[in-house]
C-alpha cells in the first residue's frame, strides 16, 4: 500500500433520506467513482491519488460506515439503498455520467446502480462482487452467511471471522485471526464492523442481479478478479456473473484487497480499461 496520500481537494456531506453521507473528492478531468461496502473512502485513497493526476476522483463512506451517520442505526443495509446514495452524490457533484470502480460490497452497490440510473455511469468496474445469488451452492453458502452472522452476534468476533474467512476461501497464517481482531481495538473499526455482520452483509449476499436488464443498459460492465483470488469464493461469483454477461473478467493485481494492496500497479490495467 503506498504510504503516502494526499489530503482531498475537497470534502463535505451530503444530505440524504435517513443518513448524513462524508464523500471526498480529488483532481480534475472525467469523474470516476470508487466505492465500497463496508469499506469507506480512506482504503481507497492511494488509488484515488494516483487516479486525480487526470480525474476527479469521488470517494465516499457507505451509509452507516465511518463518518456516514444514519438516523437509525439499526437500519439495513441494502444495494438498492447504497445505490441511491451513489445516485444522489452524482447528482450532487453535476459531473456525470462518471465510471464507477465497486470493489466486494461496492462492486454489488455499483451494478444497483447501473440497474437502477445506467444513465449516471458510462462504465461500471465491479471488482469481485459477492453475488452469491448466482452459485449453484448458494443455499449451502446462504447457511453458511446465517452461522456466522449469528457467532459474531453472541460476541464471538474472532470465531465468526475465522467462519467468514473459511467461507471465503482466504487462508491466514495461524494466529493471525487473534491478532487481527482479538485485544485492544479502535473503536470505530469495531462499530463498523458491527455494521457489516449485523446489519449489511446478509442484504448484500442474497442480492440477484437482473441479468436481462444488465445486458441491455448502455452501462459498460466490466467485470474484475484479482490475480491472487483463483478458487476464493468472490473469484466463483465474478466468473459467474461474467458468464451470464457473456463477457470475459479482467484481471487486476493483487487479490480482494488488491486495490489497496497493489494502488500502484492496480491503477494500470484500470487506466486500460477506463481509455478502452
Amino acid at each position: 500500500m503506498n504510504a503516502l496520500s494526499s489530503t482531498p481537494s475537497s470534502s463535505g456531506t451530503l444530505d440524504v433520506p435517513g443518513a448524513r453521507l462524508h464523500y471526498e473528492v480529488r483532481g480534475q478531468g472525467p469523474l470516476i467513482a470508487l466505492v465500497g461496502a463496508p469499506m469507506h473512502a480512506a482504503a481507497f485513497a492511494p488509488l484515488a491519488d494516483l487516479l486525480a493526476v487526470d480525474h476527479t476522483v469521488l470517494t465516499t463512506d457507505p451509509r452507516g460506515i465511518n463518518r456516514s451517520p444514519l438516523d437509525d442505526p439499526a437500519q439495513k443495509s441494502t444495494p438498492e439503498l447504497r445505490a441511491d446514495d451513489l445516485s444522489r452524490l452524482l447528482t450532487h457533484l453535476d459531473a456525470g455520467p462518471a465510471a464507477v470502480l465497486g470493489s466486494s460490497g461496492g462492486a454489488v452497490t455499483a451494478l444497483a446502480l447501473a440497474q437502477a440510473h445506467p444513465e449516471q455511469v458510462h462504465t461500471v468496474v465491479a471488482h469481485e462482487p459477492p453475488l452469491v445469488e448466482l452459485l449453484e451452492d448458494r443455499d449451502r453458502l446462504h447457511a453458511q452467511t446465517d452461522d456466522l452472522i449469528a457467532t459474531y452476534l453472541t460476541g464471538d468476533a474472532i470465531g465468526a471471522w475465522g467462519k467468514f474467512m473459511a467461507q471465503a476461501g482466504i487462508e491466514l497464517p495461524e494466529g493471525a485471526l487473534e491478532m487481527m481482531f482479538g485485544g485492544e481495538r479502535d473503536p470505530q473499526q469495531v462499530r463498523d464492523e458491527h455494521r457489516w455482520f449485523a446489519h449489511e452483509m446478509w442484504g448484500t449476499t442474497h442480492w440477484r442481479p437482473d441479468i436481462a436488464l444488465l445486458r441491455t443498459v448502455p452501462t459498460r460492465i466490466v467485470i474484475g478478479i484479482g490475480e491472487e483470488s483463483t478458487g476464493q469464493l468472490c473469484d466463483h461469483t465474478s466468473r459467474a456473473l461474467a458468464t451470464a454477461l457473456d463477457t470475459k473478467p479482467t484481471l487486476f493485481p493483487g487479490d480482494h484487497t488488491g486495490f489497496v494492496e497493489h494502488a500502484d500497479r492496480f491503477v494500470t490495467p484500470l487506466r486500460t480499461v477506463l481509455s478502452s
